[in-house]
């Protein structure tokens, strides 16, 4: 004659502000912010593990019935409609069943479906309750663990609402009830079958409350720290918008000097009076080269930016671009020795961007400061994730700073505004969906892998670059 429902709930996850930054060109069509269906996949799966649950209870309701109905009829002799009794139990079954094959589909589950479900709950207790004295019964306490459950899993009116209802039932059992031959006896104590009926509703009451807050603390623990991470997250997401609104600024600033110079070094190559002058020829030519990598690295910030993208993006292969940023970043840093080995296999078409080559050049520029004598570059295909392994010789990373892998400004460099490489490689590799993980390897040194998966930088059959998550 007892009846448990679900009482354990899943709170609607504050979803991170992590806006996706495009890396191509291209115009598309607008489309949810991963927020938003972040929010609906939480919320989603927030309802379908309460319907799961409130399932899972309700056949724990359907044995407790069943065991509690022949335990007062053959055990304790007491005259109960049993037939009726074991059709309520039927039908309970019978509507658990449908629940279900609801709960398998996989669409979300809305408020109203919960507020319905623990009505019907509600009512299946009231019959029971009905055939069996009505509020003379002692299971009759159970109301108040529908209205514990509904607290936690609705809100505002349909709450309420379950308040007024159970309320209502009690109410109206106390006129209305085919009558219990039970007695209390109190001066019996425990042998009085109303006190022990009445001692198994409490712990009944008492268990599954305990368990209920239980659960709800810990879901309360979770909410807390989902929302600080929600929080640190949108600082670091401000930081970012703030570098590069400052990287922006200065890269329009420094690109009209730049020209400048790279017109007046023009004219030195070309002027007969130096021209005569090896030794100076020569550095003009080098101070070309390096005017020119200056305003490549510009046109790179503006490029990440978003500022004249399509310049940037190119249709290239896998192996072909991870080839040619290894070759470009050794030609350009000055390293004792660099192993690369590309171990992708089978090549697949993708867009290159100036953005994913700066991510990588970010983290080997961090290893070659941690180790000048020697870095490996690996790459790799892992199902369908590039994977990208830079490895150093060097003394490896701080616990404090693996700890805080990724957050601005931790760095054992001991310089102002260091630890940024990594954090920016991870911002990148996060709005392609990826990640970047840190660890020390034994007998020293250190090791970063970048996770990229491949439909994020693909080539769709059309040549378009594909986009989605």
């Amino acid at each position: 004659m007892w009846h448990a429902t679900s009482f354990a709930c899943a709170p609607p996850t504050v979803p991170s502000p992590a806006p996706r930054h495009s890396l191509r060109a291209e115009s598309l069509p607008a489309a949810p912010s991963p927020s938003a269906r972040n929010a609906r996949y939480a919320n989603a799966a927030a309802g379908l593990k309460n319907l799961h649950q409130l399932i899972q209870l309700r056949w724990v309701a359907v044995i407790g019935q069943v065991f509690t109905i022949e335990v007062a009829y053959y055990s304790l002799g007491l005259s109960l409609p049993m037939h009726e009794m074991l059709m309520v139990v039927g039908c309970l079954a019978l509507f658990n069943v449908v629940s279900l094959l609801r709960w398998r589909t996989g669409h979300s589950v809305r408020q109203v479906e919960l507020f319905l479900a623990l009505l019907i709950d509600v009512a299946v207790l009231t019959v029971q309750l009905y055939l069996s004295g009505g509020t003379a019964n002692p299971f009759v306490f159970l109301y108040l663990l529908q209205i514990a459950v509904g607290a936690v899993l609705l809100r505002g009116g349909f709450i309420w609402s379950m308040v007024v209802i159970a309320t209502c039932c009690f109410a109206g059992l106390s006129r209305y009830n085919l009558p219990l031959p039970l007695t209390a006896d109190l001066q019996r104590g425990l042998s009085s079958p109303y006190l022990l009926g009445l001692l198994v509703c409490f712990l009944l009451n008492a268990i599954l409350l305990v368990i209920f807050i239980t659960r709800i603390e810990h879901n309360l623990r979770q909410r807390d720290a989902r929302l600080a991470a929600a929080r640190q997250r949108a600082l670091e997401e401000e930081h970012i918008v703030r570098m590069g609104l400052l990287a922006s600024g200065a890269a329009h600033e420094l690109g009209t000097p730049l020209s400048t110079m790279a017109v007046i070094l023009g004219d030195w190559r070309h002027d007969r009076r130096l021209a005569a002058d090896t030794v100076l020829q020569d550095e003009i030519a080098e101070m070309q080269i390096q005017v020119q990598r200056c305003k490549t690295i510009v046109s790179g910030i503006l490029l990440s930016a978003g500022e004249t993208r399509g310049e940037a993006s190119a249709q290239t292969t896998v192996r072909t671009f991870v080839d040619d940023l290894a070759r470009d970043w050794r030609a350009t840093r000055s390293i004792a020795a660099f192993d690369y080995d590309n171990r992708f296999g089978t090549d697949t078409p993708m867009v290159a961007d100036t953005t994913l080559q700066q991510m990588v050049f970010n983290v080997l520029d961090n290893a070659r400061d941690a180790s000048p004598d020697w870095v490996g570059l690996a790459v790799e295909r892992d199902a369908d994730t590039l994977r990208i392994t830079v490895t150093d010789a060097g003394p490896g990373f701080d616990p404090a700073i693996l700890a805080q892998l990724g957050k601005p400004y931790q760095s054992s460099k001991g310089r102002a505004g260091g630890g940024l490489g990594l954090f920016l490689a991870m911002n990148v590799a996060r709005t392609l969906g990826g990640s970047v993980t840190a660890r020390n390897l034994q007998g020293g040194g250190a090791e970063v892998s970048i996770r990229l998966p491949l439909a994020a930088i693909a080539l769709t059959e059309t040549g378009q670059p594909h986009h989605g998550r």
